[in-house]
Parts: C-alpha cells; structure tokens; sequence
C-alpha cells in the first residue's frame, strides 16, 4: 500500500495514543513530530522513528499529506487552520478551541478542507452496532436516551487550568454522542454540577461532577451522567429507550467470564481507562483518517459537528452558572 507522511503535532497525552497509531498503519508514515517539550518530542521519536520538526518545517514539506492536531486544547484551532492553509488533511483532537464565538468565526475557513474532528466514540464498535440497530427500528421509535461516562479518578489538578473546564473537555464527548444517536438536534439544555472529587478541581474553579438533560424539538429526552471519579474502572454505557424495548451497549471487561458460588457472583473488572476502553475506536479512527488522506473518504465527523458540541458545552456551562435551562432556540 502506498503510504503518505504525516505529522504529530503534540506528543503528549493524546499524541501517546494518535502517534503510534498512525506510525503503524500501512497507509501512512509519520514523518515528523512537532512539539516543543523536547523530552515529548525525543520520547515520540524513539518509540515511532519519526523526525523532529518545527511546525513551520513540517507544514512546508510536500511530502506530508495530513497533519494530526493534537496539541493543547487552547491551540487546536491555531494548529488546525494553519494545516488547512498549508492544504494538508487535517485530524484534530477534541474540542475545536475552547471560545466558541472564535471557532464560529473560524468556520468559512475549513469549508471545503479535509478536517476530521477527534469524537472517537463514534468509531467505538459498540456504539456502532448500537446505533444501527436503533436505526433499523428494530425496538421501535427512540424516546430517551441515557449516557454514563465516568473516570477512574481525578485527573491531575495541574490539567484542569488549561482542560476548558468538566463540559468543554469531558462532557462534550456524550454531547457529540446524544447528537449521533437522537436523530434531532437539542433544542434545550439543563444542566447541574459540583464539585464531590476533589476539592482542588473546585479551587481551581471547575466542576468534577454533573448530570446534564437535553430536550429535541420532538420531546425526545436524553441525560448524561458524568463524574471524575467512578470508584470501579471507566465506566462507559448507553442505554436507549425505544417504544418497543430497549438497546443497551454496557461496559467492557477483561474477560466475559463469571464466577458464581455460596459468597455470590464475581467477574473481571472492567476496563481501567480511556486507552484501553477506546483502544479499538482510535485505531478505527486512524483507519478512516488514512482514508482521508488518501482522498478515499469524506470526514465523518467534520468542523459543524464540532460546532454544535461546543455550541451544547457552552449551554452546558452556562445553565449550570445560572440554574435554569438554556434554550438553544434563541440566540445567544
């Protein structure tokens, strides 16, 4: 298979798992990693053989064909655009930006790029089938719908300054999803959150844990359940409530195997975090990126979808400052 370079830009969390991703996939090469934390750059390029490039240096090779984004949240947009004008494909991680009226602004300028946006759980092979069979009809009409996303535990405090906050950075993952599987788009967001984990989030001035509701303009309800800390492993589940039944995709364990004696029942753990839930929809989502490059596809999850989750985010953030529902129907 003929293989493109590409580059890294951002070796840390989320370039930990895009990185070797893409470094093994038949179709690209990754070619340069861009970051300037020189132990982040060294350690990327001893585990994939990539070079070591400014942005600048890599956005001007020809032979680099897309670029993955997946710097800090607050340059996102600045690293994407500048990789649209340089005519690569572009894979940014999640969200877009942090202001939402600047990533608006930003909009005319993607139209027509090849700009995938990093919602990964769409490419999750659970959810996949989830939504399929809801589409099919096969337990009728959807009515409501239920999200459970929960961490293991907190998050460092030195994240959260720079994370955008519990909606931008954690929330808009099961933002994205309602809006994959409700068929409609909310019209109307309540949300409530506090601080329950760790006093230092709070201090910090965000929020570990929420529930938020979203309304559809067909009366369709769906509620999200967030929090930093679970207490059992990732705990990743959707429910849908359809008028003839319901399709459930539960968490994922070790093994599928249970033990039941005199004491009870007992079964592996499940999944302890995001790379390892989510190990199978990243590397799907590698796959549909190469494709992209390759002029294959089309992004299946473009700029607008990225507007609309932070457009909700925002809404998020704001019901849970005043205490009442934000309806998205009137302009901000």
């Amino acid at each position: 298979m003929e293989q493109i370079a590409i580059a890294l830009v951002g070796a840390g969390r989320m370039g930990q798992v895009h990185g070797p991703n893409a470094a093994g996939h038949p179709g690209l090469r990754l070619k340069y990693v861009v970051d300037s934390r020189a132990d982040a750059a060294a350690a990327m390029v001893a585990r994939t053989g990539a070079g070591i490039a400014s942005l600048e240096q890599a956005l001007a090779d020809p032979e680099v064909g897309g670029v993955l984004v997946c710097s800090t949240t607050d340059k996102h947009l600045e690293h994407a655009l500048a990789a649209v004008r340089a005519g690569k494909a572009v894979f940014c991680e999640k969200p877009i930006g942090l202001d939402l009226a600047q990533v608006r602004e930003a909009q005319p300028l993607f139209d027509g790029s090849r700009f995938l946006l990093g919602f990964n759980r769409r490419f999750d092979p659970q959810f996949r089938v989830l939504r399929q069979r809801l589409a099919s009809g096969e337990v009728g009409t959807l009515e409501t719908l239920h999200l459970v996303n929960h961490d293991p535990a907190a998050p460092p405090p030195g994240f959260i300054p720079n994370s955008g906050g519990l909606f931008l950075d954690f929330t808009i993952h099961d933002l994205d999803l309602a809006r994959w599987l409700l068929g409609e788009e909310p019209c109307e967001v309540f949300a409530m959150a506090s601080c329950l984990v760790d006093p230092e989030i709070g201090r910090l001035g965000d929020v570990d844990t929420a529930r938020v509701l979203l309304r559809t303009p067909g009366g369709r309800l769906c509620v999200i359940s967030n929090t930093r800390r679970s207490g059992c492993g990732y705990d990743q589940r959707i429910e849908a409530f359809c008028a003839d039944g319901r399709l459930a995709a539960g968490n994922v364990g070790h093994d599928r195997v249970v033990a039941l004696t005199d004491a009870g029942s007992r079964g592996a753990p499940i999944l302890p975090d995001f790379q390892h839930r989510y190990a199978d929809a990243y590397r799907a989502q590698i796959d549909h990126f190469a494709e992209v490059v390759h002029g294959r596809e089309a992004p299946a999850v473009g700029y607008a979808d990225g507007v609309a989750a932070l457009a909700l985010a925002d809404a998020c953030a704001r019901s849970a400052r005043s205490g009442a529902a934000v309806d998205l129907l009137v302009a901000p």
